[in-house]
Order: C-alpha cells, then structure tokens, then sequence
C-alpha cells in the first residue's frame, strides 16, 4: 500500500507524491490492462514511475519512439526491455524475432513461460504508445492484451487512445483506465508544490495561478520556475501561461542555461533514448551532465530504464533547434550513438544511426554480423537502406554492392540478384586491376557462387565450386586483411538436389567438397564439415547406417573446430535419427544433452529455433506431444522463417499430425508445399511429402490415391535406394505396404514392398522402446489421440487379448477360423497404431476402451 505524504527525491530534485494518482494505480493494477491517456505535460508518465518506485512488482519499462514503427526495430527494443528480467527470455526472442502471424506468437508466448513466477507480480510499461501506428505491431499488442497471464499487467501511457481492440477486455472488467482529469493537480497539490520550491502565495494569488493553468502539471511546474527566478507577481507568472509555450520554454529554460548545455541538449534530440552511459560519451566533459541533472522535471533519470528521460514539450522544442549544429556535430553523435547500440547488440538502433552520419561502412559491418540466411523482415530493412544510398556510398565503399546482392538472394529474388551480380562483376573485370575492384570482384563471385549453391535444384549445375574458386583468386589483391567471419546456414536438406537420376547427389557433394577450401580459406571456416555432413544425410536415408555415423561425427568434429553451429546441430540430428532406428536410448540421451548444451552458445543466433525443430521432430516420433513447443503444434500458415531454410519446420509439424492421426489437416497442409525454393524442391522432399501423403489417404480409405502417390515416391527413391524415408514414417507406412501387397499393386516391386513392410515395422517397434524408456525416465506416459473407434468383434477380440487368450482360443471362443482372428487383430493394431499386443492394450486402456 502507499501510505506515505513525503516527497520523492531523486538525486538533488523534489517532486510532489501524488496520492491520489497512487490509489487510483493501485486499484487499476489489479487488472490485466491499464490506459493512461493524457496530453503532454499531465504528468502521466512520472504518475505512473511514482508509484511503481513503492509498488511491489517486478517492472520493464519500454520507450517507445517514432522508429518504433518498423518492427524490426521495435522487437529490438522490446527483447531490450525483456532483458532487465530475464536475459535468458531475451536471448531466445531475440533469435524468433518479432511475431508477425498467428504462429509465431504462439511461438512467442511459449519463451516467457519458465521464466514467469507464478506469485510473484510483473508490470510492463509501454510508455509513449501514441507513437506506435505500425498495423503489425498493434495487432501484436492485441494479441498480448488477449491472453492476459493473472499476474502479469500492462499499463499503456499514452496521448490518445491505443489503436487496438480493447472492447473484449473492457466488457469483461479486464482493463482500468485513467484520463487526463485523473490527472489534473487539484489545488492543494498544486499549494503543495509550491511550497516544495520555497514560494508562498497569497490564497487570491493561489485562485487565480490554478484557474490559468486547469491543473496541467507543465504549466505549474513552468509557472514555479517562474516565481522561484524571482517573477514580480504573480500576475507576471500568470501572463507567461498565455504564451506560446515554446517561447516560454525559450525565455523561462533555454536562455538561463550555459551555452555548452544548450548545444549539448540539442545533440541530445537527435536520438531517442538517453542511457547515461551514452550521454557520458556524448559529453564533452562530465560537468554538463552534472549541470543537466540540475534542469529539474524537464530532464530526469528513470532508474527502470536505466537512462534518463526528456519531457516531450521539451524535446520537441530542441528539435526546432538543431539547425545550430554543424553537420560534422551531427555526424558524430549518430557515430558515437550507433558505436554505443552496436557494443549493446541494438543492431538494428545502430544501422539507423550509421545512416543518418552516412556512414555506410558501419551500416556494412552491422549487415555481416547477421546469418547468412536472416529473417524477411531484417534482410528488406537492411536491402531499403543500401537502396536509399547515395552513388557515393558504393563509390567509397566496394563493399556495397555485395551486401546488396547478398540481400537480394536473402529475400529470395534470386534472378534480380543474378542479373546485379554479373552487370557488377562486368563493369569491374573491365576497370585496371586495384584493390578496390579486386574487393568487389571477390564479394561478388562469393555471391555467384552462393547463388549456384542455392539454385542447383533446378539447374542441376554443380560447379558452383568454380565461382569460389575464382573468389579466392582476388582476395589476395583485394586489399582485405581477412575475409568475413560467418556461418553457414543450411536449408530443408543438405544435398541441394532435385533431380531423381543417380549420380547428382554425388555430384551435388563433391562441389561442396571442391568450395569448402576456397570459402572455408577467405570466410574463416565457412561450410568446413559440410560435405561430411551431406554424405551423413545421402547414407541415412540409403540405410548405410555404419557410414551415415561415421560422416555425421567428423562432421562435428569439424565444425566445432571452426564454429559452424548448424553443420554441429543438423549433425547431431542425423545421429539422433541414428540411434533412434537402432533403439539406443543412452546414445539419445546423449545426443539431447549436446544439444541441449549449444543453447548457452550466445553466437549461435538460430540456436533455439533449430533446438525446439529438432526435439520436436523426436517428441512427436515417440508420442510425446505435450514436449513440442506450441508455435509447432498450432495450425498452418505462412512461415517467417526464411523460404530458404523453413523445410524442417514444416516435416516437424507434419511428422505431429500424422501421430496425432490428424490426416485430413495434414493433407491440407501438404497440398500448400509448392515453395519454390522449399521443401517439395528437393528430391528427399519429393519423396517424402508424397509417402506422407499416401499413408493419409490410405488412413481414410482412399486406397486407389494412396497407391499412386506410393507409386510415384518409390519412382523417385528407387534409382538412390532411398529407403529410410520410408521406413521413418513407422507404424502407417507398414499399414500402407501391407495393405499394397495384400492388393497386388502393380508397378512397385514386391521385395520392395516386403522389405519395407517388415522394416517400417521393426522401426516401430524401435520407437516404443524409446517412448518406454522416457516414460521411465520422465514419469510420462505417451499421449495418444483421436482414437478410430473399434467395431464391437475387434473390441471382443482385444478383450480376449487383454485376458492373455491365445488367438487359437480367442478363434475357438468366437467361432471364428484363426485368420480371421489374425485379420481382426491387424485392424487392430492400426486403429490403435499399436506395434504388438501390449501396445494395444496399453493404449485402449488409456483411452477407457478397456477397463483398468
């Protein structure tokens, strides 16, 4: 409770406690949602700080700015927020970024969960919400305000009414407002006040001073350092009400002030957030600070954001006068600010810095501190900026024509990018050999030959290694001391094959063989591991298991030495599926561990996204769904993830629906996986999403479709032998084959058909002893839903299997023949999607079709 009447002193300033605004803000805490809505100068926000300062609650408060609007930037500042509570939860948002759409707010919303203490309080502030008019970002708010947590509130202070939907919480009680006449100093604070800065008034004086100024806290506090300067009346205070306030500002403030402050206060307007840190380095000695702590209200320290704040009114005055700066004053404070965001990982706060001073070349390092493959949203907020530059940009720096090329392919226009990357590499094979063409003739064969390494699913062109090759040949004259420090990043598959034929997959890895000493050489250590890695993926799913361990492990080996994360983690997937078709538990449990322990590698940037891909596909193999994040689960819809890399999210999210015998949404979601560059490009991925596919008509008897699509996915598999994309798909693909055999389907061998019945088998099994050993481990039971209801003879049979009958009895009860009775047990198992008899009755008896 607030109960005390004695004014807060920060530092050397008084300000007034104001009670009254406290109570109100301790009843409307109780609710999910707060507005405070008033116009500038009320007082709102140092009302709402006030009370939190005695408040018990874990608080964030976020400032909000113009550049707030491009959601990348506002996420930026939204993870910073986050990190003054967990900088665990921050690292993890960061990496998701900001949550467009349905799922990735599912996505969102799961990172805080762990981090949230059930009894414990958590106030977020969003403080300036009238500058937000970006739609993304409000629909982002609206989905927050919607799943309000019970001990979590939001208090919105704004200088008009959020553009979102409140009605919902409204009706429901949910959100507490408080207006701009909450606001208004009645006339004893405002006496209070007063008395605070030593001014005694007569009570006439009083009368008149509060009739002027309605209550505004600006204009007391402005008619305060009026009288306290030594005002001749208090008429005298009363006229300066009815100027304009920025000459008020300008006679009352500005001209009593040193000119060293003026100047560096109107620096200061030109960024928008003020750490101490920062304004200490802005400083050109530390006593203009001091002299600035000394302004009062207009200018003070907030300790939740840990910086200091401007009044709005103030700011925008300073604004108006920032034509007293040089542009070489100028020019400095964007470099020192975005030298400043970049030490703090503000990215995205520094690139805008780096443009405004036109300095491109920090705008370029801050480019190549990203992943290769980065985000949509990022690569078009970077691609805007190199667009906006001035021919002199490119001129200065070589460097600037690479970085626009590298975010064309990005953000997947892969022909513009083409076509910018040869007119480039033309005009600058025709200049005289120099450093500075020699610098972007080797960026821009790297790009040639990324953009073959990522096109080559078409073309079916494997040379890309010459384009490498040629890169290196103009790095050493290219004036570059080292070459770029980057990861690389791997899409839906390793081997960027298409083409069904025998000998492109061997084809497709010996060029990344042949690139990896030339981009491993000028990148350090680029792509080191990654035709191991690629020889790993060809030999799983050719059941080479021995060799398929052998390549995942060196693979590893490699890429720890040089920093590869990816090539590490989609390593130890491979040998996660691995152990996973041999039914070796330790070794998974291994395997988890190690990736659990790449989460606490902070240069890893996609560490949590692939970490949550990865278990899932696991959880969802052994029936544990309640394990798989919630962006995983919920239902399809544009990816962010880039086009390019998104394939293994979306065989994650298949691989649930089909163990969670969902098979009508599954088959809409695979009819949409026509991305160009996406999963169905690749030739294991033609295999697979047809075989998934199959097994779902054949799950709702539609037998005819489920054979072609069988048909055409053993086509594709057969001239590699591809058979563990089948054999992984368990428990429905032995239903399919049996099912094809029993029939008779033509143009699919019968060994084949055989082999992959009795091995998709075997491989079920393999997965129930996982799923038991980590119900023995975790105290779960495996979660099994949408059961197909049973027929009353298959329910007889099963309680006679339940009962420990042997078929033969259970035949001689029913008077049934014994192949009946087998036929029956099949339907049995495959309703259940049980592997053998205590399966079955494990499973029914869990879903109340047995009795315990």
């Amino acid at each position: 409770m607030v109960n005390s009447n004695a004014p807060i002193v920060p530092g050397n300033q008084l300000y007034l406690e104001r009670l009254n605004v406290h109570e109100l803000l301790e009843q409307a805490v109780e609710s999910p949602l707060v507005t405070v809505i008033a116009g500038a100068g009320y007082g709102k926000t140092y009302g709402v700080y006030s009370f939190l300062q005695k408040y018990r609650a874990v608080t964030a408060w976020m400032q909000i700015s113009e550049r707030d609007n491009f959601e990348v930037q506002f996420w930026e500042n939204f993870v910073r927020t986050i990190a003054f509570i967990s900088e665990r939860s921050a690292a993890q948002l960061r990496e998701t970024g900001f949550p467009a759409t349905k799922r990735q707010f599912e996505r969102y919303v799961s990172v805080p969960y762990t981090d949230i203490v059930p009894d414990v309080k958590y106030i977020f502030v969003y403080d300036d919400f009238h500058h937000i008019r970006n739609k993304g970002v409000l629909r982002f708010f609206e989905r927050s305000m919607a799943s309000p947590f019970s001990n979590i509130t939001s208090i919105l202070i704004s200088r008009t009414e959020p553009d979102i939907c409140l009605t919902p919480l409204f009706s429901k009680g949910l959100l507490a407002k408080i207006t701009e006449d909450d606001l208004r100093f009645n006339r004893k604070e405002m006496t209070d006040y007063f008395a605070m800065q030593d001014i005694r008034l007569s009570p006439e004086a009083e009368d008149s001073l509060y009739r002027d100024t309605e209550g505004w806290a600006f204009a007391i506090h402005l008619a305060g350092l009026s009288l306290k300067k030594g005002a001749e009346s208090p008429e005298y205070a009363r006229s300066l009400m009815k100027r304009n306030i920025f000459n008020l500002i300008e006679t009352e403030l500005f001209a009593g002030i040193s000119g060293r402050l003026q100047r560096y206060l109107v620096k200061l307007s030109l960024i928008e957030h003020w750490p101490l840190e920062l304004l200490n380095e802005l400083a050109e000695n530390s006593d203009v600070v001091e002299e600035m702590r000394r302004i009062g209200t207009l200018v003070r320290y907030d300790t939740y954001l840990n910086a200091y704040r401007i009044h709005p009114l103030l700011l925008q005055y300073l604004i108006g006068r920032q034509d007293m700066l040089a542009p070489a004053e100028k020019k400095n404070v964007y470099i020192k600010t975005g030298t400043w965001c970049l030490k703090h990982n503000l990215k995205f706060a520094a690139v805008s810095c780096y443009e405004k001073a036109g300095d491109y070349n920090g705008v370029i390092k801050v480019a190549y501190m990203m992943p290769m493959v980065m985000a949509r949203d990022i690569a078009r907020f970077l691609l805007d900026i190199t667009a906006r530059a001035p021919k002199s940009a490119y001129e200065r720096d070589a460097t600037m024509h690479v970085l626009y090329v590298r975010l064309l392919m990005t953000i997947g226009h892969l022909e513009e990018a083409l076509k910018r990357c040869l007119e480039v590499i033309a005009q600058f094979e025709a200049m005289p050999p120099s450093a500075y063409s020699h610098r972007v003739l080797f960026g821009m064969y790297t790009n040639l030959g990324f953009h073959g390494l990522i096109t080559c699913l078409y073309t079916e062109r494997y040379d890309f290694n010459l384009c490498f090759e040629r890169a290196s040949l103009y790095f050493p004259t290219s004036g570059l001391t080292s070459g770029i420090s980057i990861a690389i990043d791997i899409s839906s598959y390793l081997c960027r094959v298409g083409a069904s034929e025998k000998g492109h997959i061997e084809q497709f890895i010996c060029g990344i063989s042949r690139s990896i000493p030339f981009v491993s050489s000028y990148m350090d250590g680029c792509m080191t591991g990654y035709d191991d890695l690629a020889h790993a993926e060809a030999a799983y799913f050719q059941e080479e298991m021995d060799a398929a361990e052998k390549h995942a492990l060196t693979a590893i080996f490699k890429a720890r030495k040089s920093k590869q994360y990816e090539v590490e983690t989609r390593s130890l997937f491979y040998l996660l599926r691995i152990h996973l078709a041999f039914g070796n538990c330790v070794k998974i449990q291994e395997v988890l561990k190690e990736l659990s322990a790449q989460l606490n590698t902070p240069a890893y940037i996609n560490r949590y996204v692939l970490y949550d891909i990865i278990t899932g596909w696991y959880y969802a193999q052994i029936g544990q769904f309640k394990q798989l994040p919630k962006w995983l689960t919920n239902e399809f819809e544009a990816s962010d993830l880039n086009s390019l890399v998104h394939g293994l999210e979306t065989l994650v999210k298949l691989k649930y629906l089909l163990s969670e015998k969902r098979y009508s949404v599954a088959l809409a979601a695979l009819e949409n996986q026509t991305n160009r560059y996406g999963l169905s490009a690749f030739l294991f991925g033609k295999i697979v999403l047809p075989a998934m596919e199959a097994v779902c008509w054949y799950q709702l008897r539609k037998k005819e479709k489920a054979y072609a699509l069988l048909k055409r996915a053993y086509g594709l598999s057969a001239p590699n032998e591809l058979t563990m994309i089948f054999i992984e798909l368990g428990k429905d693909m032995r239903a399919l084959t049996e099912s094809a055999l029993k029939d008779g389907v033509s143009d699919i061998p019968r060994a084949w058909l055989e082999k992959i019945s009795r091995k998709s088998a075997a491989y079920a099994k393999k997965l129930y002893t996982a799923a038991k050993a980590y119900e023995a481990q975790h105290g779960e039971s495996r979660q099994e839903f949408r059961i197909e209801p049973l027929s009353r003879r298959e329910t007889a049979i099963l309680t006679g299997l339940s009962q420990g009958l042997t078929r033969e009895e259970i035949a001689d009860i029913s008077a049934l023949s014994v192949n009946t009775v087998k036929s029956i047990i099949k339907s049995v198992y495959a309703k259940l999607n049980a592997v053998n008899r205590a399966d079955a009755i494990r499973i029914a008896t869990l879903a109340g079709i047995l009795k315990k």
